[in-house]
This record gives structure tokens, C-alpha cells and sequence, in this order.
């Protein structure tokens, strides 16, 4: 890769290509059980390069708003969330959640400054327990976002989120990689990882969609079987995995798909979001189902700073890698599949030099979100409309995955698991 191609996909700051390309979908801000007291205290937020303050205001609707007050830049952070409001403590004046100054009170009584002063503020929605921000221009603002994840009940859905201390990109693509399943993740102590651990090199397929693409990894499993794997990429930073199967090749308790959301805070850290769902109305998933699901990510709660969505083990402590647990069979040494992603993600730097790559056959779905995001950012420079803006694009889609016979045809064995239901 050309190295100012590599700068134009990891710089997300205001006024950078990429930046402006995240900045026309609605993005996750929040979990909302970050924010859910009315008038609570308020929450320190930085998004996009951007340093923001979030509150529940007294109508229980969270306003995103600019850190610091347009009076003499006072952070906001120490202000008063009351009566529908943020009240800077250090001269009183109040904004509401539209940026609006409702109150001035250190002015005279009627000051048209009142009516100038406007606190900079972003539009939010509140869906499938996440708090979602649009950070672009408001005359280009899009519907609300309307995944199949976000409109699953509450009993059949379960969304995490982690802070990865790297750029976005690198999360990104490690998530689009189907490839490193059959190395980083394989452990030969149980047998979760079987059917990817069966072929090393699977065949990839990928096709762009209006909303980004699909892609199938087919492996030979053995026994005129084949195990297919159908991924979904949505723009600009949302993967969807089939699990409906797993690796394991049997049927697990919770018929249900997953996947993660990457929003980068700024150029060399990133929050990722971890949802999954059951599309089985009558198999909910209960509360111990994901947390153990989180365990075994290495993600539950106790591998978490308190208080934080900051995993305990990272590149200060080597990600806690046993060379002997390496050799005894788990591959990489490390413990839980997020937390193998997050050792090699973080390891390559907080921004990864690209130019000195050699990509092969398996890296087909990384050669094509490149190729998406780098025409994203050259489709809004034209001013034209990007890929997925429309949720109908993709509401209805769902990922998938099955062992199928050689002789028969995959897409018709998925046609009918693969489209949404909720």
C-alpha cells in the first residue's frame, strides 16, 4: 500500500478525508448503561478526535455536546445537569442538549449575546442498549441506524464494548480476517476451534454489496464436508459473523450471530463494540450465558480495570503469554480469543506501517475494505452519497455459517437462515 493511501485511511480527525466518511453515519457514542440516570452526573467522551461531554438530560434523552464552554472554555465536565440542561459552574450559564444557552446569568437581564453564544452539539438516538451519535452536516443526516442486532428484544440481545489502544483500522481488519482463526485462536486442549483448525487456508469469496459486501470462507473439512462461513461487512466499520453453527461443528445452545463495531476515539485508540443475538424467538440469551461467552473471550468482568472497559492484561504486562501454555497447545499462548486479537492488533503499533506488507491469497476481504474506504473518502469529496447510508440496504441482512456437503450448493442451504427476522 501506497503510504499516503495509508494516511488517508487512518486519519480520522475533523477535516480529514476519513474523518469526514465516519462522520455521515451515525456511530456509536455509549453503551447506555454508561449514562442512565436523568440529570446524573455527566460523562466525558471523545469520539473522532473530538472532546465531548454526554448527560442524561431530565426527559431521560442524552445530549452530546462539545467539553468546554464557549464563555472562557470552562470544562463542562464539572457543570450541573439539571432541568433539562449542562450549567457551567463557572459563570452559570446553561446549554441545553441542542446547544442552545438558555440561561445567562452572569449577563444583564435580555443581552443578545444570549441568542449568539451556541454550544456545539450532535444529534443522538438511543437503540438496542447503545447510545448512537451523528457527527456530520445535519442537512446530510441519514435515518437512524436499523440492524437486525438492534431490533432482537433486549432477552435475545447482548452488546459489550472494550477500549483497544491502537487505530481502528487494525481492529477492523483483524475482524475481517478469517484466515488467522485457523492459527492465532487454535487450542488443542478442548476443541472449540475444530473445523477451522481443519484447514489452514480457506477459499475466500468476496462481493460487494450496496451496503458493503458479503464474503464466504469455505474450508474442506473432511468426510465430503465443507464448512462455510458467511461474514457481512457494513460500512464504514461493522463486521457480522455467522455463529450459528460455531467451530466446534455442533449446534450450540444459542443459534445466534455476532459480530463487533470499531468507533475510533482518535487516530491511535478505539473503542469496539461486541454484540451478538439470538434470532431464535423461542432461545433467548440469559445474562450467564453472556457472561460465560465473555469469559471465554477473555473479556468478562473480572478481566476488566474496575470501573473501566479497560482490559487488565495489554502490551504493559505482554498480554500475560505462557510460553509453556504455547507449547502445550494453545498456539499463541495467550488466553481468550479477544484478547489474542487485541496482543497482535496492539503489538503492530498504534498505527501500522502498511508499505512494508506482503498481502496473500486469504487477505481478500482486507484488499476489498480498503479498497471501499479509500473510494468513501474520494465519494465525499464529489459530494456524492456513500454506501449503506439507507438502512434498508442493510436491515435485512444477517451472517451465516454451516457445514455443508461438497456437492451441494451453499447458497441455498443459507437462503432462508440468512435473511432477518426480527
Amino acid at each position: 500500500m501506497l503510504k499516503e493511501d495509508n494516511e488517508r485511511l487512518v486519519r480520522i480527525g475533523p477535516g480529514t478525508p476519513m474523518g469526514e466518511v465516519f462522520r455521515r453515519y451515525w456511530q456509536p457514542a455509549l453503551l447506555s448503561e454508561e449514562l442512565i440516570e436523568k440529570d446524573g452526573a455527566p460523562l466525558r467522551v471523545r469520539l473522532l478526535g473530538e472532546d465531548l461531554l454526554a448527560f442524561r438530560d431530565s426527559d431521560g434523552v442524552v445530549g452530546i455536546v462539545e467539553a468546554f464552554c464557549p464563555h472562557r472554555r470552562a470544562p463542562l465536565f464539572f457543570g450541573r445537569n439539571e432541568e433539562r440542561g449542562i450549567r457551567c459552574v463557572y459563570h452559570g450559564w446553561k446549554f441545553d442538549r441542542q446547544g442552545r444557552c438558555v440561561d445567562m446569568p452572569s449577563e444583564p437581564a435580555g443581552t443578545p449575546l444570549q441568542a449568539r453564544v451556541k454550544l456545539t452539539a450532535y444529534p443522538t438516538c438511543e437503540k438496542g442498549g447503545v447510545i448512537w451519535i451523528y457527527m456530520g452536516p445535519l442537512a446530510e443526516k441519514p435515518p437512524e441506524p436499523d440492524y437486525e442486532w438492534l431490533r432482537a428484544p433486549a432477552t435475545h440481545r447482548f452488546v459489550s464494548k472494550t477500549f483497544e489502544s491502537c487505530n481502528y483500522m487494525q481492529g477492523l481488519e483483524g475482524g475481517l480476517d478469517t484466515a488467522h482463526v485457523s492459527f492465532l485462536h487454535r487450542d488443542t486442549t478442548d476443541h472449540s476451534m475444530a473445523l477451522a483448525a481443519a484447514d489452514g487456508a480457506p477459499r475466500l469469496d468476496v462481493d460487494v454489496t450496496d451496503y458493503g459486501y458479503n464474503y464466504v470462507s469455505t474450508r474442506h473439512v473432511g468426510d465430503g464436508q465443507r464448512y462455510i462461513r458467511l461474514y457481512q461487512y457494513i460500512m464504514p466499520a461493522q463486521q457480522m459473523r455467522g455463529n450459528v453453527l460455531g467451530h466446534t461443528g455442533k449446534r450450540p445452545k444459542v443459534p445466534k450471530i455476532d459480530g463487533h463495531l470499531w468507533m475510533p476515539i482518535d487516530d491511535e485508540h478505539t473503542w469496539v463494540y461486541n454484540f451478538m443475538y439470538s434470532y431464535d424467538a423461542s432461545t433467548p440469551i440469559d445474562e450467564d450465558y453472556a457472561i460465560d461467552y465473555e469469559r471465554r473471550s477473555g473479556r468478562g468482568p473480572e478481566h476488566l480495570v474496575d470501573g473501566t472497559y479497560q482490559l487488565k492484561l495489554n502490551m504493559t504486562n505482554d498480554f500475560a503469554i505462557d510460553r509453556d501454555l504455547q507449547k502445550r497447545g494453545v498456539f499463541s499462548g495467550i488466553r481468550g480469543v479477544n484478547t489474542q486479537d487485541f496482543a497482535l492488533q496492539e503489538g503492530m503499533g498504534p498505527i501500522v506501517d502498511r508499505t512494508r506488507e506482503f498481502l496473500g491469497s486469504t487477505d481478500k476481504a482486507i484488499v476489498t475494505v480498503r479498497r471501499l474506504l479509500l473510494e468513501a473518502t474520494r465519494v465525499v469529496e464529489r459530494g456524492e452519497r456513500l454506501k449503506g447510508l439507507d438502512p434498508a440496504t442493510h436491515g435485512h441482512i444477517r451472517a451465516h455459517d454451516d457445514l455443508v456437503p461438497q456437492d451441494v450448493d451453499w447458497k441455498s442451504r443459507f437462503a432462508q437462515d440468512a435473511m432477518a427476522r426480527w
